[in-house]
């Protein structure tokens, strides 16, 4: 009986690290998720502010501080927005007037956000830091 007692404690003794790294791996990689996930959300939220006219089209402080207000949790996140054109035959676009003769200008904005994700503990194989990017594009309104 005294055996399978030690037995029992050897296997317990392999099976606890290897329990413990999984379950720390799935709250890394949990995350992870969760800051990917909330860099995608203020990416939208920026450009569902600067597509609302062109007014806000052009107001790249506007989405970007409505992208840091989306993503308060992220700390060090950096938003960066833009607006481009095109004209609606496919022809490329300065955004001046009348640089789309025979068609329509499409004005597009466009914020890209960008933090770096710092795992709790340092893994051999695994880097400690890893920089994600989420960006989102959306047509304005017209």
């Amino acid at each position: 009986m005294k055996r399978q007692a030690g037995q029992s404690l050897v296997e317990l003794a392999v099976a606890l690290p290897l329990l413990a790294a999984l379950l720390t791996g799935a709250i890394e990689i949990g995350r992870l998720a969760y800051m990917y996930i909330t860099l995608v959300s203020a990416a939208r939220a920026g450009v569902g502010y600067g597509a609302q006219n062109e007014a806000t089209a052009i107001d790249n402080t506007g989405m970007q501080t409505a992208a840091q207000n989306d993503a308060t949790n992220i700390s060090g996140m950096t938003p960066t927005a833009s607006h481009f054109c095109k004209c609606s035959d496919g022809t490329a676009s300065t955004c001046a007037a009348g640089d789309c003769a025979s068609s329509t200008m499409i004005v597009y904005v466009k914020l890209v956000t960008t933090a770096t994700f710092n795992t709790l503990t340092h893994y051999p194989v695994i880097p400690s830091s890893i920089s994600l990017s989420a960006q989102a594009v959306m047509r304005v309104s017209q």
